[in-house]
């Protein structure tokens, strides 16, 4: 199964959409403005809140926590790396790999694919394709995704500001 993750181009805060296959509106992604620390609500179509990502806040190298349906299921941890980066997701015990800068990687189970990640060029705005093997990944999936680009992210304004 696929999901296309639409980020807004002009918005105040973190506004994602995602759609399946056939184009519906599958999830809804909302920042928070005022909050310390990233804080992301993913919304099913009826618009019950699924996924909880916060950030840690005081911590040396990015951490998010993932709640799903109100339960802790995974950490995201960016490891402290001097080439390439790489995150460990704990609690799934799922490995990630890849190219996190171009947007294509992907994340792994025991060795088997969970879900691939490529972005798609020449789009207005962001835009993010997710294949993923097993419809009953598909929460945490989106939500390490969701996790990982938050990171990604930040160290982008990061770099951006203190070049400026």
């Amino acid at each position: 199964m696929k999901l296309f993750i639409k980020q807004k181009v002009f918005s105040w805060k973190d506004k994602f959409t995602v759609k399946d296959e056939t184009g519906a509106d599958r999830y809804f992604v909302e920042g928070e403005i005022f909050s310390f620390g990233k804080k992301l609500h993913v919304y099913d179509a009826h618009q019950t809140e699924r996924i909880f990502l916060q950030q840690k806040v005081w911590s040396f190298l990015p951490r998010f926590f993932v709640f799903v349906d109100e339960l802790q299921v995974a950490e995201i941890v960016k490891e402290f790396t001097f080439m390439k980066p790489k995150y460990s997701v704990l609690g799934l015990n799922w490995e990630v790999n890849g190219n996190f800068w171009a947007h294509d990687y992907e994340i792994l189970n025991q060795g088997h694919v969970v879900v691939t990640i490529k972005k798609e060029w020449l789009t207005w705005g962001d835009t993010y394709v997710l294949d993923i093997g097993d419809a009953r990944d598909e929460i945490n999936a989106l939500a390490v995704v969701l996790a990982i680009d938050a990171v990604m992210s930040q160290q982008s304004q990061a770099a951006s500001t203190s070049s400026n």
